[in-house]
C-alpha cells in the first residue's frame, strides 16, 4: 500500500540512521514526571493477547499446551509451514473494537495494551516489511489496530501496543532442522538486518496508530543485549519524545530495582513483574504487574480456571497500595470475541470501581502496613487523604488504623461508596473508627479519611 509522507520520512531516517544510534534524550526529573503522569494516575489497564494462535487455542494435534508462551515456546513440535497456514483461517468477523474499548472503559480501566506482534512474528497491523500480517496473509485483509486505537480514544482511553523482540518467522531467526522454529538463536550475520526490520515496523506502528506505550517482550535470548535495548529505546524516544517504554526493551525483565535512578542498570521507564505482585512497595520505582484472569494469556479452549472477581479486585487494590499499575489480560477468540467469563468479571470490577475508583486513580502507596486490608493515599487541598480498604470487616465494629501525622483540626471519615459518615477518634497512637455492623461491600469496603 502507498504510505503517507510522514511515514516515508520516518522510514528514510530508519534506513539512514547508524546502528550506534543517538544517545537517550536527556530529561530532567520534572520532564520525566510530566511524561509519566497519566500512566501513574491510571493504575488500571487492559492487556489483550490476540493473534493466529487463537485458532488452535492451546492445542496442537491433540496435545495441550499451557498457553501462548508454552505452546509457542515448545514450537519444536510445530513445523513452521504448518503454523503459517493458520493465517488462512484467521477471519475475525465478530471483531468489534468499539465494544472492546467500551468493556475496558466500563471496567474502570484507563488504557489498553494489545499484542501488535507476538513471538511468532505475525503482525496485527499493515506493514511493508513482511506479508506475514493480517492485511496480506488472512481473509480478513484489514488492519486490526487502527480501528481499536480510534475506539479507545473515543472512550477516553490511552492506546498502547505490545511488541515482541523475538520473531521466529523472520529468516534471521528462521527455521531450524526439520522446518521448526529455533527460539533462542539468531544468525550472527543477520542480526543488524533484523534490528532494521524491527525499527521499520515500530516506525510504522507509531505512524499508523500512535501508541502511548510500547510494551516490549521476548528480550531474554542471549543475542539481544542491554546495549541493543538502549539503542532501540533512544531511537524510539527520538521519534516520539512522550513515548513510555517498559524495561523489557533491554534486559530488565526482573530488574525493577534499577529503574528511575540516574545510574539505572536497565533501560526503560517501568518494571514489569509478571503473574506476581511484589511483597512490598517500591518507593521511587514505576512498575506494572501484568496478570491473567485464568491460567492463559491467549485464548485457550481447555482453560476454565477463572479467578473470582474478588481476587481480581483485591489484586488491583494490593497493587495500587504498593504504588504500581495492574494490567489485566483478556484473550479474544479467533472470531474476535472476548470470552464471556472475562466480560462478566470486567463488568463486576466496573461496578466496584464506579463507587470506589477515587481510591485507586492518582493515588500513591500506603504509608504503613495494615492487617485488615490495604491503604492508598493522595494529597488533596494540602491535606492527606487515606483510603482504608477493609477486606476483613471487624466483628465488633471497631477498626484501628495507624496514621502518618496529625496536625491541628478535626479528622473526618466516611464510607467512600455512600458518603455516610464514620465516627473517628484521633490520637498520637492512631485512629479508632466505629463502623456499621455489616460491611457495605463483601469484597472491599473503602473508608475515606481526611487528616488535618
Amino acid at each position: 500500500m502507498k504510505r503517507p509522507a510522514a511515514l516515508c520520512c520516518l522510514l528514510l531516517l530508519t534506513a539512514c540512521a547508524p546502528l550506534c544510534a543517538q544517545p537517550i534524550p536527556p530529561e530532567t526529573p520534572a520532564q520525566r514526571d510530566a511524561r509519566m503522569e497519566w500512566w501513574r494516575d491510571a493504575r488500571f489497564g487492559m492487556f489483550i493477547h490476540w493473534g493466529v494462535y487463537a485458532i488452535p487455542g492451546g492445542e496442537w494435534e491433540g496435545k495441550q499446551y499451557g498457553g501462548i508462551a508454552e505452546w509457542i515456546m515448545n514450537s519444536a513440535d510445530i513445523p513452521v509451514d504448518d503454523y503459517e497456514r493458520l493465517a488462512s483461517r484467521f477471519n475475525p468477523a465478530k471483531y468489534a473494537p468499539a465494544a472492546w474499548a467500551k468493556a475496558a472503559k466500563q471496567a474502570g480501566m484507563k488504557y489498553v495494551v494489545i499484542t501488535s506482534k507476538h513471538h511468532d512474528g505475525f503482525c496485527l497491523f499493515d506493514t511493508e516489511t513482511t506479508e506475514w500480517d493480517v492485511v496480506d496473509a488472512t481473509p480478513y485483509g484489514r488492519d486490526l489496530l487502527k480501528p481499536l486505537a480510534a475506539a479507545c480514544r473515543a472512550e477516553g482511553l490511552k492506546f498502547c501496543t505490545y511488541y515482541s523482540i523475538m520473531d521466529w518467522h523472520h529468516p534471521a531467526q528462521g527455521k531450524s532442522d526439520g522446518g521448526r522454529y529455533n527460539p533462542s538463536t539468531i544468525k550472527p550475520d543477520r542480526k543488524q538486518e533484523y534490528i532494521k526490520y524491527m525499527e521499520q515496523q515500530l516506525a510504522e506502528l507509531l505512524d499508523s496508530c500512535d501508541p502511548e506505550v510500547l510494551w516490549f517482550d521476548g528480550e531474554w535470548p542471549d543475542w539481544w543485549t542491554e546495549p541493543d535495548g538502549r539503542r532501540l529505546y533512544a531511537y524510539l524516544r527520538e521519534l516520539k519524545p512522550t513515548l513510555i517504554i517498559n524495561n523489557r526493551v533491554g534486559k530488565g525483565r526482573k530488574g525493577m530495582e534499577g529503574l528511575n535512578k540516574g545510574d539505572q542498570e536497565y533501560v526503560g521507564d517501568f518494571g514489569t513483574p509478571e503473574q506476581q505482585i511484589p511483597a512490598t512497595g517500591l518507593p521511587g520505582v514505576d512498575w506494572e504487574s501484568c496478570m491473567t484472569m485464568n491460567d492463559s494469556w491467549g485464548f485457550r479452549r481447555d482453560d476454565d480456571n477463572w479467578k473470582p472477581t474478588e481476587t481480581l479486585i483485591r489484586n488491583l487494590v494490593d497493587i495500587a497500595s504498593k504504588g504500581g499499575n495492574y494490567l489485566l489480560n483478556v484473550g479474544p477468540t479467533a472470531d474476535g470475541e472476548i470470552p464471556k467469563a472475562s466480560l462478566e468479571r470486567l463488568q463486576e470490577i466496573g461496578h466496584w470501581m464506579a463507587k470506589n475508583g477515587e481510591s485507586i486513580y492518582g493515588t500513591t502507596s500506603s504509608p504503613f502496613p495494615v492487617e485488615w486490608g490495604r491503604c492508598t493515599q493522595r494529597q488533596e487541598d494540602g491535606k492527606t487523604v487515606l483510603y482504608l480498604h477493609v477486606f476483613d470487616w471487624p466483628a465488633d465494629g471497631q477498626l484501628t488504623s495507624p496514621v502518618v501525622a496529625l496536625g491541628k483540626g478535626p479528622v473526618t471519615a466516611s464510607l467512600l461508596a455512600t458518603g455516610d459518615p464514620v465516627q473517628v477518634q484521633a490520637s498520637d497512637e492512631g485512629l479508632l473508627l466505629r463502623l456499621p455492623a455489616k460491611a457495605p461491600d463483601k469484597v472491599d469496603s473503602v473508608i475515606k479519611v481526611t487528616l488535618p
